[in-house]
């Protein structure tokens, strides 16, 4: 078998056979299909397209080129959940406690932030004295015991993803349904849940930025899932503006404790409920996602997801002392208010230029090797509907250093436009995809 025959074949739209692919991941993920030869079929992918088919094969001799993590010694049905990805979004922290409460096994590798979205890993750190690294026999022992157990994903899980990546990030070939999801879905099979609720974000700060492209992705993502016998589903949600008020480390943090109090904002809770529901159901801790909404939303109100937060914490060395008494989370010594500059309505945010005016004050990354600072990020005090006055204040920076005061305030008064006519609040969940069915709602 040859590279070369592989990459004419593909170029010409003739479909690739499963042997074909798994030699094209085998041969560049150890080395001996160079990088020229890879590009070249990479493009040839992204002009010619692939069919659900090939689309499977690749996302399995991804899922296969490393480490696959074996949860069977884990009692029950495990489901998690995938962000594509988004700004503020928080729901992972609230997730996880809220759906092992329903007694539902969440066992979760999460990754750090990089860029304008935030990563799990780095918020929960923002809890003095968690740790991320467990032994795969703590794992297990902690979701068995408490239902829960987040650490960070091992070196070797799909390395021909990671490779594959930072190839189609300099060859212009990122934007291709079938790459995209074989990237997301090779990952989050390695990690080895029975069932995988996505949530696939679609807006301003979304990767993909309409609905048509989000239900392509979405029927991708959950045809992999269930041609590999994982039960997948789908949810498109809104990223027009940011989940919530809160982008930032800690400031998230904060926010996901106020969730778990039942005092968090409507549209996180809103989104919170919806995918915990389907967890549930899917974990076959209820019997309908009727049942199970029930079920999430009695113990949001009764305080069972909150004492599983705390358990949570506490048995991944964390200081629970936070939950009480948000105080001991990390903070920023300079504050500043952002004001709106004209009266009227908010018609839109950039969500995507909110998350780079809070990584710009440190809350994240601009390379893999930069420090956060945890304390540093953005509260939104106006939302799109909202009415405001010239001089309300629209947001709040959170920053320990000052020069990073203007650059961050530019590009946040930039992310807002306004109206002086009404502007109706924008809707959240917008699809579901499930089996072959689409449902927009």
């Amino acid at each position: 078998m040859r590279m070369y025959d592989i990459i004419a074949k593909k170029r010409d739209g003739i479909e690739l056979t499963t042997e074909e692919i798994q030699f094209f991941i085998s041969g560049y993920t150890d080395g001996s299909i160079p990088d020229y030869q890879a590009s070249a079929l990479l493009m040839a992918i992204f002009l010619q397209k692939m069919n659900t088919r090939e689309t499977v094969d690749l996302t399995y001799a991804m899922m296969n080129s490393g480490d696959t993590i074996d949860l069977s010694n884990i009692n029950g049905i495990k489901v998690d959940k995938h962000s594509t990805g988004g700004v503020g979004d928080t729901t992972t922290l609230i997730l996880g406690p809220l759906v092992a409460s329903c007694g539902v096994p969440v066992a979760k590798m999460s990754g750090r932030g990089l860029g304008h979205t935030g990563g799990t890993l780095d918020k929960l750190e923002s809890i003095d004295g968690f740790h991320i690294e467990l032994t795969t026999e703590e794992f297990i022992e902690n979701v068995n015991t408490h239902k829960i157990a987040v650490v960070g994903q091992t070196s070797n899980i799909a390395p021909a993803d990671k490779k594959l990546y930072a190839l189609r990030d300099v060859t212009a070939t990122v934007d291709n349904i079938s790459l995209i999801a074989a990237s997301v879905m090779s990952k989050k099979l390695a990690a080895g849940s029975d069932a995988i609720v996505l949530d696939v974000k679609c807006g301003s700060g979304a990767f993909v930025k309409d609905i048509n492209g989000a239900v392509e992705l979405s029927t991708a993502m959950v045809n992999i899932g269930n041609g590999m016998k994982r039960n997948t589903i789908a949810i498109i949600t809104d990223m027009e503006q940011p989940l919530g008020y809160a982008v930032g480390n800690a400031l998230e943090v904060k926010e996901a404790i106020d969730t778990l109090n039942n005092i968090g904002p409507k549209d996180l809770t809103d989104l919170v409920v919806t995918l915990a529901s389907n967890m549930v159901y899917l974990g076959e801790g209820a019997s309908s996602v009727e049942e199970a909404k029930k079920l999430v939303l009695e113990n949001l109100s009764n305080g069972k997801a909150l004492t599983k937060f705390k358990e949570f914490i506490e048995c991944q060395g964390g200081n629970v002392e936070v939950i009480d008494d948000i105080s001991k989370l990390p903070d920023a010594k300079i504050i500043v208010q952002i004001k709106s500059p004209e009266d009227g309505y908010v018609k839109s945010i950039k969500s995507d230029d909110i998350g780079i005016a809070a990584m710009v004050l440190g809350a994240g990354r601009e390379t893999k090797d930069d420090i956060l600072d945890l304390g540093a990020g953005i509260m939104l005090k106006k939302k799109v509907g909202d009415k405001v006055t010239k001089g309300d204040v629209i947001a709040v920076l959170y920053a320990n250093k000052e020069e990073k005061i203007e650059d961050s305030k530019r590009r946040l008064l930039n992310a807002y436009t306004f109206t002086s006519e009404f502007v109706e609040s924008r809707k959240l969940i917008l699809g579901l995809v499930k089996d072959d069915k689409v449902e927009l709602f």
